[in-house]
């Protein structure tokens, strides 16, 4: 079994602006309202593939509620844990550039943190996954996902992948995650380069985050492709399909659901980086998740 975690749903207001100016009255060419968070679009993704997963993670208010029915009515089963606060609305303005505008989120305490915990003790057995990813609000740290994972410790045989920036991704790796998804800029972060690194640079710090602990290490690099280091000490790449950018949102968690996807199905990790990085771009091509027709179409000009 899949399960997914997001600390910070969200409902994503989209706008079409065109031509926005500053300082003046803007009318939209368009709109529409979704459901999004980094957990939840794995779960949608991986539910499109076929896969079954489970959304775990916090919501709160009138906005925490519109995100339970509209989850329910895309289909997905979830288990979320109600909190104080309201769950966030993100602005995503699309015009000549994209400009997203994120809100703070939910208000969730230790306490509700410690009922996420005991919720996974019951639910994860030897053999399932276990995806967390995206932010935490701010009432909680940078040791967030650290502090879950060590206290799932004793489950053996579980496997975490992990997609967070900073602190929040670098203080897991200790408990030697399966996969961690780093884009390009997050790893140029993590090693405070102040340039993006070439290929060979690239595999050479994606190692430097397996001698940190982590497994396998996925470095997303949008129109470029991907790389990846794997624990079995292969180095690889593969290039992304060619295409009109329509929307960056959710395409590194359409990523990490191509690899599980294939991952699962096959065991080969250059099968699945090729379907992630697929996926990762199929979905930037459409302004909604990509669907698996979409997918495979654009996996098949790759090859």
């Amino acid at each position: 079994m899949i399960y997914t975690v997001t600390f910070n749903p969200s409902l994503d207001y989209y706008v079409r602006v065109n031509n926005i100016k500053s300082g003046i009255i803007n009318r939209t060419s368009g709109e529409r309202l979704t459901v999004g968070g980094k957990g939840l679009n794995v779960s949608l993704a991986l539910k499109e593939l076929g896969d079954q997963s489970l959304a775990l993670g916090f919501i709160a208010g009138f906005t925490g509620e519109y995100i339970r029915d509209r989850v329910a009515e895309l289909g997905l089963k979830f288990d979320f844990i109600d909190v104080s606060g309201r769950s966030r609305i993100n602005v995503k303005v699309r015009s000549n550039t994209e400009t997203d505008i994120n809100g703070t989120g939910a208000e969730v305490s230790a306490a509700d943190v410690n009922k996420l915990v005991r919720k996974l003790k019951a639910l994860l057995k030897e053999g399932d996954w276990l995806v967390i990813c995206g932010s935490v609000p701010s009432t909680l740290d940078y040791n967030t996902y650290a502090s879950i994972l060590k206290r799932l410790k004793g489950i053996q045989g579980i496997n975490v992948v992990v997609d967070a920036c900073g602190k929040l991704l670098t203080e897991t790796l200790k408990y030697k995650p399966f996969l961690i998804k780093p884009n390009i800029y997050e790893m140029c972060e993590i090693f405070g380069l102040s340039t993006v690194p070439d290929l060979e640079e690239i595999f050479a710090y994606a190692r430097r985050l397996q001698e940190m602990g982590a497994r396998n290490v996925i470095v997303s690099m949008g129109s470029s492709g991907a790389a990846m280091v794997t624990e079995t000490s292969q180095s690889m790449y593969v290039r992304a399909a060619r295409g009109q950018l329509v929307n960056s949102v959710g395409a590194g968690d359409s990523m990490i659901a191509g690899f599980l996807h294939e991952y699962i199905r096959s065991g080969n990790y250059f099968s699945a980086l090729n379907y992630a990085t697929a996926a990762g771009s199929a979905c930037a091509f459409t302004k909604d998740l990509a669907t698996k027709e979409q997918i495979e179409y654009i996996e098949s000009l790759m090859l």
